[in-house]
Formats: structure tokens, sequence, C-alpha cells
């Protein structure tokens, strides 16, 4: 009997066909059921569509079935994978919007910072729910969460449930590749260790045929002005940290205190490879919200396609399944996981992105150890704010809320703490409608 993997939030039409088209790859999967639910029809129906042409294009003898019933998709289920967004771009534009106002200069607004808690405490009930079904009707599955913030949802709900619960980002070999082709060697070649938390992760080592890359990769950011543009804030990051860190240089603008709390800092470092500046932040958004009505006609370009790409692509999921219960090759991975012990120098219940071995017999963390004392000052301070912010959705406190904005390093760098408290204060009003769980949402 083939196994049963179920995609919750199967509308994200990026998502959910690279999984499945990978999953359906494997020699040990090729009979699958594969089960779509999402709370969109429209999008459903269509992922079905786009999902079913994989499979008659592989000549695969797996099944796609949808539904919107949540728990009859995850009865019985194998793999679990979760792609959900809670509240769409009407909802997240004030996640952007509201510290803007205040003078913080947010570039994306998924992870971490007032934007991100704000994503998170939306999202966090409803993924609570998801897992309480599996518990219900599928106990023994794998899931595997690429929803944002990928560390506070991870902590969140690994505190909360036994169910074997990772978190996947692709931030991590994206990375890896990257710096691959900057120094001429095959991603096959090389090999790295990268520990800390989602999106604020580095590599410790990083070797081409087990020599140390690190110098290669050091000249080309000092030489090649292509290579110095292309990433300016995670190169300066480099340069003054020693070690390269995993996320894009949008990403890491808006988690620190030194590239976007003045304007001149983000003209300096902000307009390659960030995405989002002020001359373009309108602009952008805009794209983000007509994205929001052409989501059809992108689905009938998939369908309607004469070639089929099967080849498997660079996400984790399929070969983590591969490991746990198809061929039982085993694969090593960067997921996300309570910490207890595999980094010595940070707090236990801190939600960290470090190898785990995936095999027939589970997940396994592999311990990282000691962080070295500069990289883990960032990472821990990062993790605690996190942890603020999963407290205060499980104790429905927006105090705690706004004490995790408080730290935040971009925020604090611009505002006092009397603006800080104000700002939050506003973005909790805004998300009323989904912070039904919390006692209060007066701070």
């Amino acid at each position: 009997m083939g196994k049963k993997f179920t995609f919750i939030g199967a509308g994200s039409l990026g998502f959910t066909l690279a999984l499945a088209r990978d999953i359906l790859s494997f020699e040990a999967f090729r009979d699958c059921e594969i089960h779509l639910m999402d709370i969109h029809e429209g999008r459903l129906e269509y992922a079905a569509k786009a999902v079913g042409k994989l499979i008659s294009a592989g000549n695969y003898p797996a099944g796609v079935y949808a539904t919107t019933d949540r728990k009859k998709a995850l009865e019985g289920a194998d793999g679990v994978l979760i792609t959900i967004l809670q509240g769409g771009v009407d909802v997240w534009r004030h996640d952007i919007e509201i510290p803007k106002s205040y003078g913080v200069d947010i570039n994306v607004g998924d992870t971490r910072g007032p934007s991100g808690v704000m994503r998170f405490l939306r999202t966090a009930p409803v993924m609570l729910d998801i897992i309480r079904d599996v518990e219900a009707v599928c106990p023994n599955a794998v899931v595997l969460n690429y929803t944002n913030p990928m560390a506070m949802l991870c902590g969140y709900l690994l505190r909360q449930s036994k169910t074997s619960i990772t978190g996947l980002c692709h931030s991590v070999q994206g990375t890896a590749h990257m710096l691959a082709g900057w120094i001429g060697a095959k991603p096959e070649d090389v090999t790295f260790t990268c520990a800390g938390i989602n999106h604020t992760a580095f590599y410790l080592e990083y070797k081409w045929n087990g020599a140390d890359a690190y110098p290669l990769i050091l000249d080309k950011v000092k030489s090649d002005p292509e290579v110095a543009n292309h990433e300016q804030v995670r190169n300066e990051m480099y340069l003054n940290f020693g070690y390269y860190p995993t996320e894009s240089s949008g990403h890491n603008s808006e988690y620190l205190p030194w590239f976007r709390k003045r304007p001149d800092l983000i003209d300096k470092y902000c307009t390659h490879g960030t995405g989002w500046n002020p001359g373009k932040y309108a602009f952008i958004l805009n794209e983000y919200l007509e994205a929001e009505t052409t989501w059809e006609s992108r689905f009938n370009d998939f369908i309607n396609k004469e070639d089929m790409d099967l080849n498997r692509g660079g996400e984790y999921a399929s070969n983590i399944f591969n490991a746990l219960f198809g061929s039982g090759e085993p694969f090593v991975f960067n997921g996300n996981q309570l910490n207890h012990g595999i980094i010595s120098n940070m707090q236990p219940l801190a939600c960290v992105e470090t190898p785990v071995l995936a095999s027939p017999t589970g997940l396994q963390p592999i311990h990282v150890g000691h962080l070295p004392d500069n990289i883990a000052i960032l990472v821990d301070l990062t993790a605690r704010i996190e942890e603020m912010a999963v407290n205060a959705a499980i104790e429905g406190d927006p105090w705690k809320v706004f004490q995790a904005n408080l730290f935040d390093p971009l925020t604090a760098s611009v505002l006092s703490m009397s603006e800080i408290k104000e700002m939050t204060q506003k973005m909790l009003n805004k998300n009323e409608a989904f912070l039904g769980y919390f006692k209060s949402l007066t701070i």
C-alpha cells in the first residue's frame, strides 16, 4: 500500500508542486496518495489539477485527492507538509506599514521583529489546531513545516506536542550552493557544518573536497566586485563576524541594528539583493497585492505547459521522507528543533536550526557544541526574544509581545521604549480579529 502525504495549505502553488514532484521522484513513493487541503476552494481545485498533471507526465501509479476537510485529509497520513498563510496580503501589509510609519524600515517581515511577531501570533492558534488534528487521526505522522515565522512556530508547537515535527528552510542549502558557485566548486564536493536559528545561522565550517574553503570565499568577497555587490549585507556580516550567514541580505538587514536605521545606511547597504528599499517599497507591495488576483493565470500557465520537469529539486522534504519510511537511505539536513543541549551555549528551549539525521529510526539531532562567542551573542539574544513571543502566545499576554518588540535590534536602534509600546499596541489592535485567544489586547 502506498504512503500517504498530506499538504495543508495546498493552494501555495510553488511549494505544493515542487514538493509533490520531489516526493513522486522516489521509487518508494511512485504509488503514493497525495491529499491536498486548503480553505480556498478555487486554489485547491487548481492545485489538484496541477498535481494530477505531474502524475500523468511521470506515468506514476499515484493518486491525488482534494478536500477542504482537514481531518479527512490528515487521516492515516505518513507525512504532513504545512505551507499556510493565516490572513492575506491585506492583513500582512499592516505588519510592514505600521512599523514604517514609526521609522522602522522592515524589508520582508515574515520571520522576526515586530512584523514577524504579529504574523506568528496570527498563525500560532491555527498551527496548533492542525497539530491537534494530527494527534487525533495520524499520531505517527512526521510533520514538516514550511510556514514562517519558522523558529517561533516550531518552538511553539514543540513545547505543546510530542508529535514528530521539524521546520525546513531552503536558505541553508541555497547559500551553500551560492558560495560554491563563487569559488568554482560543485555543490556535491562541498561539506559544511551550519548552526544557529532559522534565518540567523552561520557556517561554522565550509569545506571543498575536505579543505577549508573560507580563504577562497574571503578572497572573492574582497576582490570580485560582482560578488561584493551581490550580497552587501551578508558580506559585511562575514567580514566582521568571520562566519558566513545563511539568510539573504534582505532578511538580515531587518534583523540587525546596523543596516536599516538611517536613510544613508539603507542607501549604502540595502539597494542590492535586499528586494525592498524605500524607493521600491510601494511598487513591491503592489506586486504582492496584484498576485492575489493573478493566481489563477499562474496555475493555468503550469497546467497548460507541454513539457513537465520531473527532476527532483533542492528541498529537503522528500529526502527526509525517503530516509524515514522509503528506501531508508540516511539523510542529513538542517532542521528546526528545541535545543536541549544541541548548542551548548544557548538556552534549552531555544528553537535552533542545526544538523539532523533522518533514518528509519526517526529524526536524530546532531550535537553541535559551543558556538563562537560573537555568534552566540547574536543568536542567543534573538532566540530569547523569540521565546518571549512564544510565551506571549501560550499565555495570551500582550505585555510579553511588547517585551519581545522592545529588544528587537532594529526597532530598538530607531525607537524609544514608549514609541515601541505605542507601535505594538497599534499592531495588536489591527490584528484583533486573529487574537481572540489573548486575555486582553491592552499592554
